[in-house]
């Protein structure tokens, strides 16, 4: 005599092929989930593979054109950009960030003519663009958190005037996108998007994207602006700040090991919640998957599904392209 719900009730019902497994999936991943950051630098014809981030690279901007192609063709339309800073154009004003013909707005204007259906992001800080390498004005050693905003509120304005879908403030200064709002919509880029770094950690894992674009803080580090790894209810705190003063997007930013805060921040805001699968994750799997350690496909695509598990709507990631060319095979 049976005791219980078993043999009744069998879980590996639904496990027992891959077309029961499809149908009865909770989470899909699709190219359109997927934000595609882009690097690009000075010059003409140069591709460069950042070393501690094996397969992806830095574009001059006459190269890069090939590569969005190839993003597009797989099914990804959202891109996120990012630009390399000649030292000699670094200083503690911001001043490339405002030129109207700096390498990002440059880079902008040609990739929204070239591809005028992909959605481009580009990203609103400092360090790029910064002698001592913070994402804010630097006096006595502090990160002014007021004249900071002011500028990045005159960025965000640049770049929409250059044609930006959406501007991405990856600074974490208080109030920033309450005055880039203001800004955008007092310029009438009322439809100008803002995807916020909303809980951007001070985290180890983004060291390879220092070396991308080589924007490592100069003193000091970014625990005063950045938030510290222990806390979650910050995140949400800044989440919901940051959807009142007119977030489009809210971001958690790492991802893997900030599982949790995906699902809290998903969990109090309404707006759409992107992750970033940062240059450090990546870089693990790659460097696990060359010593044979694990199958890179099949960790990618895990990972990827765990953002989507968790509640994140949208996920930057640097496996944008591999990914989107495996789900469309099928």
């Amino acid at each position: 005599m049976p005791h219980g719900q078993f043999p009744y009730i069998r879980g590996r019902r639904l496990r027992s092929s891959s077309a029961l497994r499809a149908m009865v999936a909770e989470h899909e991943l699709k190219p359109a989930d997927f934000i595609a950051p882009i690097f690009i630098m000075e010059g003409k014809d140069h591709k460069v593979e950042i070393p501690s981030m094996p397969d992806y690279y830095r574009y001059t901007l006459d190269r890069v054109m090939k590569e969005i192609e190839e993003l597009q063709e797989a099914g990804i339309r959202s891109l996120l950009l990012f630009v390399k800073v000649p030292e000699d154009k670094k200083d503690n004003k911001g001043t490339e960030a405002l030129n109207e013909n700096g390498l990002m707005q440059q880079s902008v204007r040609a990739i929204k003519e070239q591809f005028p259906d992909m959605l481009v992001m580009t990203d609103v800080a400092l360090d790029p663009y910064s002698s001592y390498g913070h994402d804010g004005i630097v006096k006595d050693s502090e990160i002014v958190n007021d004249e900071s905003v002011e500028l990045l509120a005159e960025m965000a304005v640049s770049h929409a005037q250059a044609g930006a879908d959406m501007v991405a403030p990856s600074d974490m200064m208080d109030g920033r996108i309450a005055a880039m709002r203001y800004a955008l919509d007092e310029q009438n880029f009322k439809n100008t998007g803002i995807m916020a770094y909303s809980a951007k950690y001070a985290s180890s894992y983004y060291g390879p994207f220092r070396d991308a674009l080589d924007s490592a803080p100069g003193f000091g580090d970014k625990k005063t602006y950045q938030m510290d790894p222990s806390n979650v209810r910050e995140a949400i705190k800044e989440a919901k700040l940051d959807e009142q003063e007119g977030a489009d997007i809210v971001m958690v930013k790492p991802g893997l090991p900030y599982l949790d805060v995906v699902r809290a921040v998903r969990e109090h805001v309404s707006v759409p919640v992107s992750v970033y699968n940062v240059s450090g994750e990546y870089a693990m799997l790659k460097a696990a998957a060359e010593k044979g350690w694990l199958n890179e496909e099949e960790a990618m695509m895990e990972a990827l599904i765990g953002f989507k598990r968790a509640g994140a709507d949208l996920i930057a990631t640097y496996f944008a392209k591999a990914a989107s060319k495996l789900i469309n095979k099928g």
